[in-house]
């Protein structure tokens, strides 16, 4: 029989302490390589002439200056605004509701999750080429089902190119999401379910007054990943659109592609890559914030 003592148990707990930090030291290098020394470079590179292939020469401001006055830069953030927002929008209410639904025991939720999960496993490029071809207006599905109504310039019309990219990013991110919210609901205690139907409590006020509350910082966690990861939607529009027709999906993070390896224009292309960077981080601080300042406090508060 071991007996563990107060000295003992101390001890051990600073031998653990102690190790923490070499345990993280891998991962600390990781990101130290793969994540600040590259960020480090492209904010040098922001002030700096080059065409990819060159010498670097040195610019100043003057990359700065030239980039925050083009228009195309401001529309460019208009537009990832827009995807942002509209994706939202359209990404939360149903993965939560997707999310609540999968979450219960019966064995043919389980299935249909990994049916929803199915969108998640593909790229985002293999989703761009095929939905491009069932939206083509002469082979694709109008042709194929014989439906005129959908025998649209989906991706020709700008509003309706708009459109489609919103959809296609909602169709295959929602899946991801709504796993989040399946293992929020899953922490919620059932005696809070239990308790409402004592109450009279239907189905409806149980959802608003017991799984949306306690949803909290799920919702919050769900919305950053939502919102950041929308400033890196270049695949899947590069592909659907080119950021076409016109500049009517020109988001940033293409913006930024377009002008460093089609222009080469390396140095406004590093500024785009800044701002993409600082603005992404001040969404997630946002987004963050309005949680509240106890980060350790539970879901599950006023329980």
């Amino acid at each position: 029989m071991t007996v563990t003592t107060p000295a003992l148990a101390t001890a051990r707990g600073a031998r653990a302490t102690g190790a923490l930090p070499w345990l993280a030291a891998p991962a600390l290098v990781y990101f130290v390589a793969f994540a600040l020394v590259p960020l480090a470079g492209v904010f040098a590179l922001s002030f700096a002439d080059w065409d990819g292939i060159g010498a670097i020469t040195f610019a100043g401001l003057d990359n700065w200056l030239g980039t925050l006055a083009d228009p195309g830069l401001g529309r460019a953030l208009w537009l990832t605004f827009l995807v942002m927002v509209l994706s939202w929008a359209v990404q939360t209410p149903i993965s939560l509701l997707l999310g609540v639904f999968t979450a219960g025991s019966q064995r043919y939720r389980a299935v249909l999750a990994v049916l929803y999960f199915l969108p998640l496993l593909l790229s985002s490029a293999a989703v761009a080429v095929a939905y491009k071809a069932l939206l083509d207006p002469n082979f694709g599905l109008a042709a194929g089902l014989g439906i005129p109504a959908l025998a649209q310039d989906w991706l020709g019309d700008p509003a309706l190119a708009f459109g489609v990219v919103v959809f296609v990013i909602a169709w295959q991110f929602v899946p991801f999401h709504t796993l989040i919210y399946q293992g929020g609901v899953r922490q919620i205690p059932r005696s809070m379910y239990e308790a409402a139907e004592i109450d009279g409590a239907g189905r409806v006020a149980q959802f608003f007054h017991i799984t949306l509350p306690q949803l909290k910082y799920t919702i919050i966690t769900s919305s950053t990943l939502m919102t950041v990861g929308s400033l890196t939607y270049f695949d899947l529009i590069f592909v659907l659109t080119a950021g076409g027709p016109g500049n009517a999906t020109r988001i940033l993070a293409l913006e930024m592609y377009l002008t460093g390896f089609r222009a080469s224009l390396m140095g406004p292309a590093s500024v785009i890559a800044v701002i993409l960077v600082l603005l992404g981080l001040a969404l997630a601080l946002l987004l963050q914030r309005l949680g509240g300042r106890d980060r350790s406090a539970s879901q599950l508060e006023g329980a």
